[in-house]
């Protein structure tokens, strides 16, 4: 069973910032992205912002200019800088990561983020 180790949620209050780290073990290869998608309570999950390795960006529209991805030359742990946090970016936030091959994708158990006006 594959995991991802995520850490660096927390609670915060608005307009602090928080740093997200995903590490992914070596055994996981053809890696084409990795990313952070949050589930708030009562919603669905979304998209945060996503890496690819040839390093292309995408970010949520709330995110941007706020938030920063970014991942490591060996290209297995993705870090997400969150500056300017609200209220409304509480959430669990969730690491992934996209394959080229089969099994395309990998889930992280979640780490939880609270911001607090």
């Amino acid at each position: 069973q594959v995991q991802l180790v995520e850490s660096g949620g927390g609670l915060v209050q608005a307009g602090g910032s928080l740093r997200l780290s995903c590490a992914t073990p070596g055994s996981i290869s053809s890696i084409n992205a990795m990313g952070w998608y949050r589930q708030a309570p009562g919603k669905q999950r979304e998209l945060v912002a996503r890496i690819t390795t040839g390093g292309r960006t995408n970010y949520a529209d709330s995110m941007k200019g706020r938030f920063t991805i970014s991942m490591d030359n060996a290209r297995n742990t993705v870090i997400l800088q969150m500056n300017s946090l609200k209220p409304e970016d509480t959430g669990v936030y969730y690491c992934h990561v996209d394959r080229f091959i089969r099994p395309y994708d990998y889930w992280g158990q979640g780490t939880q983020v609270t911001v607090s006006s």
